[in-house]
């Protein structure tokens, strides 16, 4: 009989041990949460900053489409800056497709590079891109400090920067399309304004 009690007790302390050592993971995990908050684009310093006026140009497409950039425009716009060559870059056109599909009523998705217009008019046809303006400008890219690949850029229907920054996941996509709803340039911003409130 002492046996059997004494077995009792022990499962009984080894239970409540294993719930204090899930209970405790369970905070661990909420404090790691907090810690490692949803992260939006990475944004760079150069080139219009967030809130500052884009710079207007007028551009001819590769598919011979004029495309106004900045300057007051009947929607937002989300400039994508990509390569034919860059791995991330055609990893996200799928989801670039959807949101030009999706979001048509609210925002134009442009894309943007410089180079050869043969080759990017092959990656065009290649990957289903025609319904999407395609502007080859070394100048564009220049004006606005693109150094690297992808870089996206919202600029709102009055022309001024709402949100950019590196671009290498559907989430850093979605950050720069939701920036403009949210009213801020980047999720940590967001994050920062609602913790201060």
């Amino acid at each position: 009989m002492n046996a059997l009690n004494l077995s009792v007790i022990l499962l009984w302390v080894a239970v409540i041990v294993l719930g204090l050592l899930v209970w405790a993971l369970a905070r661990q995990v909420g404090v790691l949460y907090e810690r490692v908050a949803p992260m939006g684009a990475l944004i760079t310093d150069a080139g219009p900053a967030v809130g500052e006026a884009a710079p207007p140009m007028s551009l001819t497409g590769i598919q011979s489409e004029t495309v106004r950039v900045g300057g007051p425009q009947a929607q937002a716009m989300l400039l994508f800056f990509l390569s034919p060559t860059c791995p991330v870059c055609k990893k996200l056109l799928p989801v670039l497709k959807a949101a030009a599909r999706d979001e048509s009523s609210r925002v134009r998705i442009v894309l943007a590079s410089d180079g050869d217009s043969a080759e990017h008019l092959a990656f065009v046809r290649e990957q289903g891109l025609a319904q999407m303006p395609y502007l080859l400008s070394t100048e564009l890219g220049m004006t606005y400090r693109v150094s690297r690949l992808p870089y996206g850029i919202l600029i709102d229907a009055l022309g001024i920067v709402r949100a950019k920054g590196l671009v290498n996941s559907r989430e850093h996509l979605d950050s720069l399309l939701n920036a403009h709803d949210m009213g801020a340039a980047s999720i940590q911003q967001y994050l920062g304004a609602t913790d201060a409130a």
